[in-house]
């Protein structure tokens, strides 16, 4: 076989690792024991391939960028302390491995498909992070096409083969709504996130479950974009159109709208938790912050967004642990929830 005729994927696929691998071992690049490298190193002789001179200097501060596409407002992103969190976790890692973050907003999942490329086209990243999936989301075979590594925030029924992390969100709602019940609440209302993300359909169905299973007396279920008004706006709707019957509790999708739906409960004149118990997801200083302070189920973002980094680069360099969760979230009560009446 001659020099022209090989490609880094069979120097990859003979070694037993990914091209960013290869890539990283033939430009000295940290993050491969010295096993791997002498691997890759040995099956580039019996392949008889070396690097073209001008791809590997092209390639040289590739592996030095990870790309994140974010779709959602540029105003929301930098008020929802969710993505502040989750970013300052994957730049704790970048930081120790002299990486930089390439940070983009895209209004589609299509956009992303097409920036994606782009980058990894141009040699811009050595790999990305994929978030907020969707059912049957085009990214999963657009990456494995191009052959980007990859790690994927979310369960693995909507990511495909891609590596993957993500938290058990039908057991931390399910968890949230049997915490309520306990309390004496029989009427139970949740004002979710965005309709189209994977892991608001996940939220969706096991609150559904856990409502037919604790046969609550009512149920609702609100979709936002997860902004602060539009969760004042669900809040107030749930308040209002369903009284005198209205829920007594209302789980929260994040804590934007947790707080803003504690402001719509006090323009109101009803006392949190007295007439009505608010519970948050994503633990942020906003849950510590109000007044009452809110009950919240807790969960380490800045830990979640290091985790996805970490295994990222072990995607990159074949040596990750491979698809794995992370910790569940956990119920912190505070000041907002309380049995009914109390």
């Amino acid at each position: 076989m001659t020099t022209s005729r090989v490609t880094i994927k069979e120097v990859a696929a003979r070694a037993g690792v990914s091209k960013g691998a290869v890539s990283l071992a033939f430009n000295r690049k940290p993050g491969l024991s010295e096993a791997t490298r002498d691997r890759i190193f040995r099956a580039a002789r019996e392949l008889g391939w070396a690097p073209n001179p001008t791809a590997r200097t092209l390639a040289g501060s590739r592996v030095d960028v990870v790309g994140l596409a974010v779709c959602r407002p540029a105003r929301l992103l930098g008020l929802e302390p969710f993505y502040m969190d989750f970013v300052s976790g994957v730049e704790s890692v970048l930081i120790e491995r002299n990486c930089s973050l390439l940070l983009r907003l895209v209004r589609t999942v299509e956009e992303e498909v097409g920036l994606q490329e782009a980058w990894w086209r141009g040699r811009q990243i050595g790999g990305s992070i994929l978030v907020d999936f969707r059912a049957d989301d085009p990214r999963v075979a657009a990456v494995e096409r191009l052959g980007i590594p990859v790690v994927a925030v979310g369960h693995p029924s909507l990511t495909g083969t891609l590596t993957s992390v993500w938290t058990d969100d039908a057991t931390a709602v399910t968890e949230a709504v049997r915490y309520l019940a306990a309390l004496g609440h029989r009427r139970i209302a949740r004002v979710g996130g965005a309709a189209a993300l994977g892991h608001t359909a996940m939220r969706t169905a096991a609150f559904d479950e856990a409502a037919r299973t604790l046969e609550l007396a009512g149920a609702w279920q609100v979709t936002t974009d997860y902004s602060g008004e539009a969760g004042a706006r669900a809040t107030r709707t749930l308040l209002t159109e369903a009284a005198p019957d209205r829920p007594t509790a209302i789980v929260y999708d994040n804590d934007i709208m947790a707080v803003a739906g504690l402001s719509v409960a006090a323009e109101m004149g009803l006392s949190v938790p007295q007439d009505v118990s608010l519970l948050a997801w994503d633990d942020s200083q906003l849950c510590r912050l109000t007044r009452p302070t809110l009950s919240a189920m807790s969960h380490d973002v800045h830990g979640f967004g290091a985790e996805a980094a970490r295994t990222l680069f072990g995607v990159i360099t074949g040596e990750g642990p491979g698809s794995h969760p992370v910790p569940t979230p956990v119920l912190t009560p505070r000041g907002s929830t309380a049995p009914p009446g109390v």
